[in-house]
């Protein structure tokens, strides 16, 4: 029983009001990975839906604004370190929060895990490019180790210090990225101009439908600047307006990417296996360009490696705060004012589970489909509940609900629509059973609530309320 009380009062806390508007769409942004999902989202979606790319990749940014905007109205009205976690707990109550909060605590150390897997990948792929190949398991578990420990670093030092290096490795990336797009369109000339893909000529309704799905899944991790409440300046405008912004700003280089992507490859795209190095080569790009998208690929995945740690962090800290999870993790250093006891936990068992599969045989982008799968089905749960507790906030509160009433039906019926799609018809093996992992560690977390419900029923009266100006500490 003494591993469940409440954490004491004494807590060096959060830093309180350092991350500006730019720092905190940073962490929204680095959290979606738009370079890496540029890479090769729009190549799958291409092979279902076709000519109707870009109107799957429309329809997913729509519904992502939806979940968006029922995220938005509990932050203009609540900040606070514990993300969906507190915000599901104004609509669902204490058990709605605490599964919202599992789930995304599965969401993002699935995320991480499988982010660590893709910069690995490209890691090695940059250094073959230079001449510097990395030989053997033993090097790729290095580089593993090397890369993890990097990323739980920076998230450790401080939030506005990872915040910033997501940033810069996003915008390098996209940068790099939007050079070879444009330069493609420019090369192309008149024939740049594709009308088809917006007449959505031939385009199969079920598979835009289908590539909608992915799409969708291309946002996940979108909203994690509501996890920065307390470390946010004007945290009740700042943080809606970075989500909403970020969704559409990423939404919109979706497209971009896509259309290009399409323009350039036609129906090659379905075919190729990396998309970018082919348009590359398809329009003659010099030698050095090769290693620089690689690069910047590589930089992408790793700035997730950062960002959903910072997300898993806050979260598992406000329930250590709260009583839910044994009070060590209720503390931040004295220092850094991060909740590094969380961070060095999560990071190092990311970095287990990674070597674990390779040395099992897995490559490094298996473990990127893998674990991201994983984690994208907690985003989903979290992302359903949080619209649901929405539509219940705003009819409680008296509030303006029309609007989040249709945004949070929306969103329900697509997460819903998103998991059944993603189970049925049963994928190939081993993704078959990730659903499997998912149900199990979501059944392994509700025990431990019932157990804690059980034996601390007071615990439970704590839950979602901690907001911002509740978090004690000198931060």
């Amino acid at each position: 029983m003494s591993t469940i009380k409440q954490a004491p009062s004494r807590d060096a806390g959060l830093r309180h009001g350092v991350m500006s508007g730019s720092e905190l769409a940073a962490q929204a942004i680095a959290n979606i990975a738009p370079s890496a999902v540029l890479a090769f989202t729009a190549a799958v979606i291409f092979v279902s839906a076709g000519n109707g790319t870009m109107a799957s990749l429309f329809l997913a940014m729509i519904v992502v604004l939806c979940v968006g905007w029922c995220v938005a109205t509990f932050a203009k009205r609540n900040a606070s370190a514990g993300s969906l976690y507190t915000y599901v707990a104004k609509g669902l109550g204490p058990t709605g929060a605490y599964i919202a909060g599992s789930a995304l605590i599965i969401g993002c150390w699935g995320v991480t895990a499988g982010s660590l897997g893709g910069a690995v990948s490209n890691t090695v792929d940059l250094l073959g490019l230079l001449g510097m190949p990395v030989e053997g398991i033993v090097g790729v578990i290095a580089l593993t180790v090397l890369i993890g420990g990097a990323g739980t670093f920076f998230t450790i030092q401080g939030i506005r210090l990872s915040a910033r290096v997501s940033l810069v490795l996003e915008l390098l990336s996209v940068a790099i990225i939007m050079v070879l797009l444009v330069t493609s369109l420019i090369a192309l000339g008149p024939s740049a101009w594709d009308p088809a893909q917006f007449g959505l000529d031939g385009a199969p309704p079920q598979g835009i439908a289908a590539g909608m799905v992915i799409g969708v899944l291309g946002f996940a991790g979108f909203s994690s600047a509501d996890a920065l409440g307390r470390e946010a300046r004007n945290p009740y405008t700042a943080i809606p307006r970075a989500i909403m912004w970020s969704a559409v700003a990423v939404g919109a280089l979706y497209m971009f990417g896509a259309y290009t992507q399409i323009a350039v490859l036609g129906k090659e795209l379905g075919t190729v296996g990396n998309p970018l190095p082919a348009i590359a080569e398809k329009i003659g790009m010099p030698d050095w360009y090769a290693p620089l998208l690689v690069f910047g690929v590589a930089a992408s995945f790793f700035a997730v490696v950062v960002a959903p740690l910072n997300v898993l962090g806050r979260i598992v800290y406000v329930m250590g705060k709260e009583g839910v999870v044994p009070e060590r993790f209720g503390r931040t250093h004295e220092k850094h004012l991060t909740p590094h006891r969380v961070l060095t936990a999560a990071g190092i068992s990311v970095i287990v589970v990674d070597v674990v599969l390779l040395l099992a045989g897995a490559h490094p982008m298996e473990i990127v489909v893998w674990l991201d799968t994983y984690g994208v089905y907690g985003y989903m749960v979290a992302y359903a509940l949080v619209s649901l507790a929405c539509i219940l906030y705003v009819r409680r509160e008296g509030l303006p609900r029309t609007l989040v009433t249709i945004c949070g039906t929306v969103a329900v019926l697509s997460m819903g629509f998103i998991f059944f799609a993603n189970v049925w018809p049963v994928p190939a093996f081993p993704l078959n059973l990730i659903p499997y992992f998912f149900v199990a560690s979501m059944v392994v977390e509700i025990a431990w609530f019932a157990y804690v419900r059980r034996v601390r029923p007071d615990v439970v009266q704590r839950i979602g309320k901690t907001e911002t100006d509740m978090l004690d500490g000198v931060g």
